[in-house]
């Protein structure tokens, strides 16, 4: 692995400013130059020819505000303003010290020719039994080197030098063979602080790359997962998980999950009585034909037909994809008991998967309802596909045309009270019974699910749930010269149906006829 860096010409503007500045500090009475380095994954990426636009500047001998006050000061001078324009440093946001959250000394956060740079001085770090939080005081850089959770995010850039520092004595060598590791004992950098089990994860997933045996064998320690229980809070948990599941590689992120006994730590609801455990027994098929899907193309099985049929259909955009990996995570959910009934008026209580959600990782209330509809839905989903399937395709003439309305009528009427969310919650579905089958019966699953899919597009069902009534409530109740009340909402429902019938009548007179000759039905008389 390479240990030089080449700079853009934005960072080699950077780094002369930098070290102007540290120039001139060292003219300052009282004040040492200081050594800076670019730190952490700047440098990684750097050398992974990634590049990033966030950089964090090591300091030897001040905190970072400090040294961004004086970075101010320099720019006022006129040689400095005959080489930098004035609008090179952007306004600097001072993170203040405090104890109580253990941010011991000043920090600074500022923008400098379109870069996020974060100016902090180099540091040592104390743990104690309580909390993750440590005690930090000024470090030498190998001190500063050695507190972080990876020799590959370990690596330093000095700028008066021009070359990577590696002063774990590894970060070149794991980063050449893709592999994760902690700078000192993974025992305990991962007990100091066991956010970093978490991180190790999303990393690995991130970069492709492997965790190191030892570090994988204390990611799994019962005291380990414990102290990630006790130490993190759930939104934290909540925030790593998000990365995983939004980065390049969400598979091999539930898989270390899954192989390291992490998910109970993870996705178990601590708020309440859920009922019943997840089950994790069969996860895996779930998160592999997630990835199937993803990544379109050929399975293990040569399902390419029914996989892009499904894939084309429900993953439309990034934005289905993430959904997808994000309720795969909640599959091992889908069958758990619901908790005892709660006495709160009005509201239903949340499924099982809904709960680990909104207690598990905090997920926002979005989320939560993703995830709850596509529990609450999941037999509903799997009943329709099987009636669908089970009837003939071949019907012709007359025959057709009568199963073709039913059809468009159930399935359209079923689309809408699944919601928007309906494609999430079919991809839910479909990944439940993949994990509730054999390996041996999932191509015959999956050309099911084509099959209906499939069906709905032909039948233009798709947009089912956007379908608009051709008629208002108001033109209704003046129709039937009725009072409005709350028969309109029902009536509205029958109009919608008569609609999915017969998709190409555009005239509200006959819809309004419908409505007439079921106003019985409506408790109209």
């Amino acid at each position: 692995m390479q240990n030089t860096i080449q700079l853009s010409e934005q960072e080699a503007t950077l780094r002369q400013l930098l070290l102007d500045v540290s120039e001139y500090i060292g003219t300052l009475d009282g004040c040492s130059k200081p050594v800076l380095r670019f730190t952490g994954g700047w440098v990684r990426d750097k050398l992974l020819g990634t590049g990033s636009k966030d950089i964090d500047i090591g300091i030897d001998c001040m905190t970072g505000f400090k040294f961004g006050t004086l970075m101010n000061q320099y720019l006022e001078q006129p040689e400095a303003q005959a080489k930098y324009p004035k609008s090179v440093l952007g306004k600097l946001a001072k993170i203040a010290a405090n104890p109580e959250k253990s941010k011991h000394l000043e920090t600074v956060t500022t923008k400098i020719m379109g870069l996020e740079i974060d100016l902090v001085n180099l540091r040592k770090e104390t743990y104690t039994e309580e909390s993750r939080n440590p005690q930090m005081e000024f470090g030498t850089p190998e001190d500063d080197a050695l507190r972080r959770d990876a020799t590959v995010n370990a690596l330093f850039y000095n700028l008066d030098k021009s070359e990577v520092e590696d002063l774990t004595g590894r970060g070149l060598e794991d980063m050449e063979r893709g592999v994760l590791k902690t700078p000192l004992s993974p025992y305990q950098t991962f007990k100091d602080d066991p956010l970093r089990v978490l991180r190790a994860v999303r990393f690995a997933s991130r970069l492709g790359y492997r965790i190191d045996e030892e570090d994988e064998q204390a990611m799994g320690d019962a005291g380990i997962r414990d102290a990630l229980k006790l130490k993190i809070t759930r939104e934290r948990v909540g925030i790593e998980l998000t990365k995983m599941l939004k980065g390049p590689n969400q598979h091999q992120a539930l898989q270390l999950i899954d192989r390291l006994g992490l998910y109970h730590t993870i996705f178990t609801d601590f708020g309440s009585d859920s009922g019943e455990a997840a089950k994790t027994d069969s996860w895996r098929r779930a998160y592999d034909q997630a990835r199937a899907f993803d990544l379109g193309g050929p399975t293990e099985n040569g399902l390419d037909h029914s996989t892009d049929v499904i894939k084309g259909i429900l993953l439309r955009n990034s934005d289905d994809v993430y959904h997808m990996w994000l309720l795969c995570a909640f599959v091992p959910w889908a069958r758990a008991l619901p908790p005892a009934p709660t006495k709160t008026k009005g509201k239903a209580s949340l499924t099982p998967a809904a709960i680990a959600a909104r207690e598990g990782i905090k997920a926002d209330n979005n989320t939560v309802k993703l995830v709850d509809n596509a529990a609450i839905h999941l037999d509903g989903i799997i009943q329709i596909k099987d009636t669908t399937v089970d009837e003939s395709l071949q019907t012709t003439s007359p025959l057709k045309r009568k199963r073709d309305q039913t059809t468009r009528e159930t399935q359209g009427m079923a689309i809408r009270q699944w919601g928007p969310s309906w494609r999430s919650s079919v991809m839910y579905a479909i990944l439940t019974q993949i994990t509730e089958s054999p390996t041996k019966d999932h191509p015959e699953l999956l050309k099911n699910y084509a099959t209906w899919l499939s069906t709905l597009k032909e039948l233009d069902l798709l947009e089912a749930y956007q379908l608009k009534p051709l008629i208002t409530g108001d033109k209704l109740s003046k129709a039937l010269e009725q009072k409005p009340g709350k028969w309109m909402s029902k009536a509205l429902e029958i109009v919608i149906a008569w609609q999915l019938r017969n998709p190409d009548e555009t005239n509200p007179d006959a819809a309004i006829f419908e409505v007439m000759s079921r106003k019985k039905d409506l408790g109209l008389g």
